[in-house]
This record gives structure tokens, C-alpha cells and sequence, in this order.
């Protein structure tokens, strides 16, 4: 089949994108590929903010490879499909989270867990299968091949669920991998923010007990009240640390800066499972004796599959369950940095690339 105009030539895309590590971003032209015959593009309407995405365009983890266009949290509608693709039309609510290719051969991939293929292609900074780098949604359109698109629900808002392709899958899958979604069940959440929350949601979503853990007692009102956590532990305050000793199936931890994991492994009951899903800068130190005294695991888990995410977001829509966020127009995007810095935001930020990305054009 011949391909049209637009599939023959490049696409040409802008946003806004970091040129080294001083963490500022500023506008940006470039091009996306043509549409593949099993691609989709799509018009970008919004665009989370990760806190992995403020860690990447500082090159904290010191693989940043810049110009970099940042963003894995990217939902919008669908504007064109190559003539093999059998999952969407134009139209469509869809969005891509943090992996846009695999390799689709190795035993990863053949389980739905491109997410740990060893040749797994982010959706920012990574190099594709044709050797450009990849740029995520911090711009005004995306390509990305059939495969690694998600379907987003009709009932979800789309800026409300743009958090829950990273934050959401996050927090979602080890809550299932980990067999701690069943009725019934104690689970503590470590920290409470775009991750923390998420978790908590999808949690109770799933009628299981929740306990948020967070050095900040003002977060107590909002964990109890608004997200209806059971209950709430102050982790500096060793009082209520004891009383809950040996009382929690398992605990999601979503802190990103380094911690003491002792107090958490004490919290755990015998056979308990402290599963990470933040990413410090810098290396744990962790505690043998209470792992093998009490049979616990430490455990990290990273997104999730394709397929995975598509019975997240599924679920999220069947359970009304969309992040809590602060949307914002592009041009208060590094204003935003700064604030996520200081974790001063509840708890995603979430930017309006559709109304605001022209105008700063």
C-alpha cells in the first residue's frame, strides 16, 4: 500500500526540552518518524510531571543524554494509525507511559514484562530501534508503535489519568505481583505523594487495609480524611512505631531519598514483604538480622507490563480512580521543578499541553 504524504516525511514536533543539567527546560523544535505502519500518533492533551523526570534532566543518575524532552505520563487522542494497526483508530483516548519498545522475543517479553526486557526502550532518552533518541511528552504530538499504547477509559478525565501511566502501574503492580490486594489484608504506604497516594487508592480500591508512613505529621488529616487510609504512623515518633510492630501483611515504599529501612522491616509480620519503588540517589544500607529472623523479603518492583497497564487503567476506570493533580500551562513548567523539588505539590503536577504548548509556540 503506498503511503501518503504525511506517512513519507518526518513529522515536525515541538515542546520543551532540558539542553543540559542546570535542570532548566525551554522551548524546542525537532521531528517525530513518520508514521509506521503499525504506529500511532496522536495529538498530546497532557503530560504528567515525574519526579524521575526532574532526576533525568539534572542527570542525578548521571545517564542523561541531552537535548532531552521529558515526560512518560502522556495521554491524548489519536490522529493517525499505519495501515497494519488492528488496536486503534483516530479518535481515540489513548496514552504511552514510560517504555515505547522491547525487544518482543526474549522471556520478558514473551510473559507481558517488557517492562524487565534488557533492551527496553524508554520513552525519553533512550535510543529506538532506528537509532534516534526518543522524546517523551512534553510536546505537541507522539509516535509510538501499537503495541505500547494504552487505551484510556471514556469515564476517566484524561488529565486526571495522564499520573496513573507511571505513578498508577507503579503502585499498582507489586500491590498484584506481591498477592497484597486481597481483602482483608495490612499494607503500609511509605510516603505520601504522587506515588503514595496512588497507592493508597488503588489499596483500598481493592478492600485491603491501609497504614500511610510518613515523617510529616500534617499529612495525617489528608491521608485519613480525603484518601481514606485506616490509619497513619508518624515513622519519627517511636511510640507509634512499636505499637504497630508485627502488624502489616506488607508495605509500598514510594520514598525517593534515602531512609532508614529497619523501623519498616519491624513493622512487617513474619513473612512480610517491603517491596521499593522509589529510586534514590544513593545506596541503602539494609539490616540482615530481622530479614532472616523473620522470613521478610525487601523486594523492588519497576512499572509493569503492556498488558498490565491496560488492566490497571481499566481498573482505575471501573473504580473511578484518577491521580490527584495541579494542572499547569507550559510556560510554569520549570517553576514546577522547583516546586517538585521541595515536594511542594499534591500531588502530581500535570501540564495542559493541548491549551498551552501553541500559545508558547
Amino acid at each position: 500500500m503506498a503511503k501518503s504524504p504525511e506517512q513519507e516525511h518526518p513529522k515536525k514536533a515541538f515542546g520543551w526540552a532540558a539542553r543540559d543539567s542546570s535542570g532548566v527546560l525551554s522551548p524546542f523544535k525537532f521531528s517525530r518518524r513518520v508514521t509506521g505502519e503499525k504506529d500511532v500518533t496522536f495529538k498530546v492533551l497532557y503530560c504528567g510531571i515525574c519526579h524521575s523526570d526532574l532526576h533525568t534532566i539534572k542527570s542525578e543518575w548521571g545517564i542523561t543524554s541531552y537535548p532531552l524532552v521529558p515526560g512518560h505520563e502522556i495521554v491524548g487522542t489519536v490522529t493517525q494509525v499505519g495501515n497494519k494497526v488492528q488496536k486503534f483508530k483516530v479518535g481515540d483516548k489513548v496514552g504511552v507511559g514510560c517504555l515505547v519498545g522491547s525487544c518482543q522475543s526474549c522471556d520478558n517479553c514473551s510473559k507481558n514484562l517488557e517492562n524487565y526486557c534488557p533492551k527496553m526502550i524508554q520513552t525519553y532518552g533512550s535510543k529506538y530501534h532506528d537509532g534516534t533518541m526518543t522524546h517523551g511528552g512534553y510536546s505537541d504530538i507522539m509516535v509510538a508503535d501499537e503495541n505500547f499504547i494504552v487505551r484510556i477509559p471514556d469515564k476517566l478525565p484524561l488529565d486526571g489519568a495522564a499520573p496513573l501511566l507511571c505513578a498508577g502501574i507503579t503502585t499498582y503492580s507489586p500491590l498484584r505481583l506481591h498477592g497484597l490486594d486481597r481483602p482483608g489484608m495490612h499494607i503500609g504506604v511509605v510516603g505520601l505523594g504522587g506515588l503514595g497516594h496512588a497507592a493508597v487508592k488503588f489499596a483500598k480500591a481493592f478492600g485491603v487495609k491501609v497504614t500511610v508512613i510518613s515523617t510529616s505529621p500534617n499529612k495525617k488529616e489528608e491521608a485519613i480524611n480525603r484518601l481514606k487510609a485506616d490509619s497513619f504512623l508518624v515513622s519519627r515518633e517511636q511510640d507509634q512505631m512499636q505499637a504497630a510492630m508485627g502488624t502489616m501483611d506488607g508495605i509500598i515504599d514510594t520514598v525517593s531519598a534515602v531512609h532508614p529501612l529497619l523501623p519498616l522491616l519491624g513493622l512487617l509480620k513474619s513473612n512480610g514483604k517491603l517491596v521499593m519503588v522509589g529510586l534514590p540517589e544513593k545506596p541503602f544500607e539494609l539490616p540482615i538480622f530481622p530479614l532472616v529472623a523473620g522470613g521478610k523479603i525487601v523486594a523492588g518492583s519497576c512499572i509493569g507490563g503492556l498488558k498490565e497497564t491496560q488492566e490497571m487503567i481499566d481498573f482505575a476506570g471501573k473504580h473511578n480512580i484518577t491521580a490527584d493533580i495541579e494542572v499547569i500551562p507550559i510556560d510554569y513548567l520549570n517553576t514546577a521543578m522547583e516546586r517538585l523539588a521541595k515536594a511542594d505539590v499534591r500531588y502530581r503536577f500535570v501540564i495542559d499541553i493541548g491549551n498551552t504548548l501553541k500559545s508558547a509556540a
